[in-house]
């Protein structure tokens, strides 16, 4: 019974039926779109053994990117938000196949992934090479670093749970030290902690205001007598006039009151030009202290784009017509950060937004579905709804535009912070259905009332 279980799910075993094997759809890259478009495939098309659904991801758990800072500032527990990839692959009627994509064969039509190891460097998973019929990649971007010297030794990035968890158990360590005046740098007896953030975008904004409120529950909990405003610093450094440099004027300028009266020390015209272990040095001559640093400034296209022979963005993303078919070759697809889409009606290309990935994804969900058929694809527009930023429990702003409301409309307050949470929800529902999400929403409402409102260990 195994073996005839194992036989249906493989796409090259023998059909008694004398059909064609299934088409093999490979996915890199389970972020919010690629594992919102394999849920959804593997529900149309793997379930009825229409096609042959896979995903590849280096990791094997997923979190939703937007949320990496407040996992940083220790505000949510990212194990109870991670979603095994295994578990939705059993739920949702598709492969998972854990490890990097190292490269891709287009003439034989089989990507190559690289091992997988154990904290411990034991291999788990070998190399392996896995055949395709469509590939669609949705590998997202990593940290751009832009070769500042010490940017990566020692700052921060927050581009995995991982990462964003360092950083926490950093920030805790940091507090502690300099209630006891352990600190390697004890400025004149005072017990100060500086942190540093460098880029002003959404990601820095957002995790500078979940760190201010951090600092008063760990002072409330005892992790330190430190004054939550005045011995812990938080500095936002911005090369460009203004923060939030993506969105518009009223919101940056809003967002920048807010901050200041967080006592956030908000630094624009500020160009970083080295980080050490203690400080980060700009153009301008400025030596800022810094117990910690985090870096985020810039995003850039994972390397291993360049080795796949397709035109390439001036980003190092892959060029894509309107259909999201790579310009080089038809049988592979791309979306999200890592593909440069061209904004149909604008003389621009779709910007990298959470809500681009999820409407690329939902677009793709319908376009295979027609490529299977043999019918023509059709051409992607992306709407822009708007942008929100949260600060946290402090509040959160932004605008909203489409056709409902005639064009832009600022928000902030309350109901900019449930705008913005229930972007989340809609991501949950679409990975599970909205019987799921609601019971989700309820079950962390209800564990936020018996936990701490920070992680602390």
């Amino acid at each position: 019974m195994s073996r005839d279980r194992n036989d249906r799910n493989d796409p090259d075993s023998p059909n008694p039926s004398g059909r064609a094997p299934a088409h093999r759809i490979i996915v890199v890259g389970g972020g919010a779109g690629g594992l919102e478009l394999v849920t959804r495939l593997g529900d149309r098309l793997g379930k009825r053994g229409a096609a042959h659904i896979t995903l590849v991801d280096r990791s094997p758990t997923h979190i939703w990117k937007p949320l990496l800072h407040e996992v940083a500032a220790g505000s949510m527990d990212p194990n109870t938000h991670q979603l095994e990839y295994a578990a939705q692959a059993r739920w949702h009627h598709f492969e998972f196949q854990q490890g990097e994509l190292t490269g891709v064969d287009r003439a034989a039509k089989t990507i190559s992934v690289a091992a997988c190891v154990d904290d411990e460097g034991v291999e788990l998973l070998p190399a392996r090479t896995l055949p395709y019929d469509t590939l669609v990649l949705a590998i997202g971007s990593v940290t751009h670093f832009f070769g500042v010297p010490g940017a990566e030794q020692h700052a921060i990035a927050l581009d995995t749970a991982a990462q964003a968890e360092r950083f926490r158990r950093r920030l805790i360590s940091a507090c502690i030290r300099a209630q006891n005046r352990l600190s390697a740098d004890d400025r004149d007896g005072q017990r100060d902690v500086d942190i540093a953030i460098i880029g002003a975008g959404a990601t820095g904004v957002e995790l500078s205001a979940e760190l201010r409120n951090t600092a008063q529950v760990l002072n409330v909990f005892g992790l330190h007598q430190l004054d939550p405003r005045r011995d812990i610093h938080i500095r936002v450094i911005e090369a460009g006039p203004r923060i939030l440099p993506a969105l518009s004027e009223r919101v940056s300028s809003e967002t920048a009151k807010l901050l200041r009266k967080l006592e956030i020390d908000v630094m624009v015209g500020e160009r970083v030009t080295e980080i050490t272990e203690r400080e980060v040095l700009t153009a301008s001559g400025k030596r800022i202290p810094a117990d910690l640093a985090v870096w985020a400034a810039g995003i850039t296209a994972p390397a291993v784009l360049k080795s796949l022979d397709l035109p390439l963005s001036r980003m190092g993303q892959i060029v894509v017509r309107p259909t999201l078919q790579s310009e080089g070759d038809p049988d592979i697809f791309a979306f999200g950060d890592c593909a440069s889409c061209p904004w149909i009606g604008k003389d621009t290309t779709v910007p990298p937004r959470a809500q681009a990935a999820h409407q690329q994804a939902s677009f793709l969900y319908r376009a295979l579905r027609d490529r299977l058929d043999g019918k023509p694809l059709p051409e992607f527009v992306f709407k822009d709804l708007g942008s929100l930023v949260s600060l946290g429990h402090f509040s959160a702003v932004g605008n909203l535009m489409g056709g409902l409301i005639g064009g832009s409309m600022f928000i902030e307050g309350l109901m900019a912070r449930l705008m913005y949470s229930s972007l989340y929800r809609m991501h949950v529902m679409a990975l599970h259905g909205p019987l799921r999400m609601a019971v989700d929403t309820v079950a962390h409402w209800l564990r936020s009332k018996t936990s701490p409102r920070v992680k602390l260990h």
